[in-house]
């Protein structure tokens, strides 16, 4: 029998307006009650896909051959020394190295996460800052994957950790030049905002570091970091609408951070620097933003000049500092574009790219003085590459291309890009891939992706392990909706706030096409988002439950209204001008309509596999904990209703490389048994 929650009735009051939420106790992580009902869920999970269980084994196994398992990244050049990433067969964690001088120099480890990791369920080193003079590492630490993490210190010359502990971080620091000081954030412990910034001097106790800097707006988040020039220390501070910058000569640590330009509310910009003059990446005046420039002495905006001008059909995303070139990364029409110009104006061109659909963007560049520039470039039938181009000569060279083992082909596999047109007349672009040979009658399964929020763009990428649903006949397409920026600023604008509903029936309206077009039909259509995707899965099916077979919400945001009243949790604050503010009763009335726990009805429902982490801190677990007990209440189908709880991992899920494999193996078993497909 599956899991029946409690009903305690509790009403919520806003405005006027009674919410009753029966389910509301499952926010009390403390009680036992509630680990006995998510433990319920997980049992219930585990009888109803027992029948599974070789497939998804398989599977795993399938998906983890592809994958080299002796492999290592392409190194990069910092400061006379060659950094890479090594992975071992048989191994989780990834080992951390460098090389001094050359590619040939002996093997310097500096971290292996295996070892670390041992004795932890969960482990996440990340962060890691080299000193200015080559010596000491900074890195992150997070075993609970609530992504608070404590920062310790390495001598790499000698292997031996500093008593340096600092608890409560984000996970990285910035190192000033005088090799000693280094600048953190810490966390709110309780709302996990990053709102502090600290000076900490090695060798010296946490408790004497020094506070530079507070984020007093509980809507901005603050950050610390250096500029690729290494003139400069930056302390920035942003939320969804705009941002400001405070610098520091990093030769000075001890001195006075200065406003870069103050914040105003819609001015979003960030900037580099380069021979004297800052390079400034802003929407002021340019949805689609421009680049102007400034001396060091005169940043405030009224002396930016302009450099780069606002194009209405093209979004400057960022920029890249050289001694000789200045790189640009565009997007027009949806596509990624690279473009390098020359400093003295004399030379301006696009790397050519020809795949209907791709995704390239430059990579790990910090060498100042090269003339090379490397990017990464794949699409939805091209596996990975890394790509080396001198930017004088326009040679390139593939330093890496991602090996797929096995009999892999990328000639048995087509892409496609569409449009759909939403109910406003509005065209959505699709990007789908698809093993060759797919008839267009309406029988091929279908999953459809989507995130759409926050202007997020899920370009089109290629994945070894989705080889496992191509070759068993499904599609798999991305809904570029409304939300995301795939076709510039204004398409996020148009999916935010007071326009998320655009969110919802875009992807409702691919869906519909896609079906129309006999790429897949009602049987065999699937949808899948997570997080910010999972609440566009809980409103899709409270919308259109019948156009889906079944449907993926993974870490779902899916209790809008509650949660965004809770000033108390995470994320809250500094997402008022991403969803609105619903003190404000024209955001509450708004949110209520969509919210996909405020709007389970009695009705028939997809099949559905929902998942969270019990650490989760993105979106807490008691949200689909809820949200799964409300549609098992109200729903009137006899189709599957399970979710997974990890009680060991938060939002990102497991840590280690294979180990996350076991999840997308129970969620691709979940979709191909629905099909009918064993094996």
């Amino acid at each position: 029998m599956a899991p029946k929650a409690k009903k305690i009735y509790k009403e919520l009051e806003k405005f006027g307006d009674v919410r009753i939420d029966n389910y509301y106790w499952l926010n009390d992580r403390e009680n036992p009650e509630v680990i006995d009902y998510l433990n319920a869920e997980n049992d219930y999970l585990k009888s109803k896909t027992k029948h599974t269980e070789k497939f998804q084994e398989d599977l795993f196994e399938e998906m983890k051959s592809r994958i080299k398992e002796d492999d290592e990244s392409v190194p990069y050049k910092k400061d006379g020394y060659f950094y890479l990433t090594q992975f071992k067969k048989g191994k989780e964690y990834p080992v951390y190295l460098r090389r001094k001088g050359n590619l040939e120099a002996e093997d310097d480890i500096m971290f292996d996460v295996n070892e670390m990791a041992e004795g932890f369920s969960y482990y996440q080193l990340g962060g890691i800052s080299i000193s200015t003079s080559n010596q000491i590492a900074a890195y992150g630490i997070d075993t609970v994957s609530r992504r608070i993490y404590t920062l310790r210190f390495k001598n790499l010359e000698t292997g031996e950790l500093f008593d340096d502990v600092i608890e409560n971080t984000t996970g990285g620091c910035t190192w000033a030049n005088d090799n000693k000081t280094v600048f953190y954030t810490r966390k709110d412990p309780q709302t996990l905002r990053s709102h502090k910034i600290y000076k900490h001097i090695l060798g010296t106790e946490s408790s004497e570091d020094i506070e530079i800097y507070s984020e007093d707006d509980d809507t901005f988040n603050t950050f610390v970091y250096k500029t690729k020039s290494k003139k400069f220390l930056v302390i920035g501070s942003s939320h969804t609408v705009s941002s400001e910058y405070r610098i520091l000569e990093a030769d000075n640590p001890h001195g006075e951070f200065r406003i870069f330009q103050k914040r105003e509310r819609d001015l979003e910009y960030g900037f580099g620097h380069y021979n004297g003059q800052f390079f400034i990446h802003t929407n002021l005046d340019a949805i689609n933003f421009r680049l102007m420039k400034t001396s060091e002495g005169k940043t405030e905006k009224e002396h930016w000049q302009e450099f780069i001008p606002h194009r209405e059909d093209v979004m400057l995303e960022g920029l890249d500092i050289f001694k000789n070139y200045f790189v640009l990364e565009e997007r027009e029409n949806g596509l990624n574009k690279i473009r390098i110009k020359s400093w003295d104006g004399h030379i301006d061109y696009y790397l050519p790219f020809e795949e209907e659909a791709y995704s390239a963007g430059t990579g790990s560049n910090p060498d100042f003085d090269s003339e090379i520039l490397r990017y990464g470039y794949n699409s939805l039938t091209t596996p990975s590459s890394v790509i080396d181009f001198n930017m004088k000569t326009k040679e390139q060279k593939v330093m890496k291309e991602q090996e797929v083992l096995g009999d892999f082909d990328k000639s048995e596999y087509s892409s496609e890009r569409l449009w759909a047109t939403a109910d406003d007349g509005t065209k959505v672009p699709v990007t789908m891939v698809y093993k060759k040979g797919m008839k267009k009658d309406g029988k091929s399964p279908l999953l459809l992706y989507a995130y759409g929020s926050y202007g997020h763009t899920i370009d089109p990428y290629f994945s070894s392990i989705r080889l496992s649903l191509l070759d068993r006949g499904f599609t798999y397409a991305i809904a570029h909706i409304r939300g995301g920026q795939y076709l510039g600023r204004p398409w996020y604008e148009d999916g935010k706030m007071l326009n998320k509903k655009n969110t919802f029936t875009d992807f409702v309206n691919v869906g519909e096409f896609l079906i129309n077009e006999k790429y897949t039909s009602s049987k065999h259509l699937y949808a899948m988002g997570g997080s910010a995707g999972g609440l566009l899965m809980g409103a899709v099916i409270n919308m259109k439950p019948e156009i889906f077979n079944g449907a993926i919400s993974a870490v779902p945001f899916v209790d809008v209204v509650t949660t965004m009243l809770d000033d108390s949790i995470p994320l809250t604050t500094g997402e008022y001008d991403e969803w609105g503010n619903p003190n404000i009763k024209e955001y509450y009335e708004y949110m209520k309509s969509y919210s996909p726990y405020d709007n389970v009805e009695k009705k028939a429902y997809p099949n559905m596999l929902i998942t969270t982490g019990l650490h989760d801190s993105q979106v807490q677990y008691w949200e689909p904990a809820k949200w799964i007990a409300k549609l098992r209440e109200l729903k009137t189908d006899n189709n599957l209703l399970i979710m997974h709880t990890n009680m060991e991992t938060g939002h990102g899920g497991a840590s280690g490389r294979f180990e996350s494999l076991k999840e997308v193996a129970l969620e691709y078993a979940f979709l191909l048994d629905l099909e009918g497909i064993k094996e």
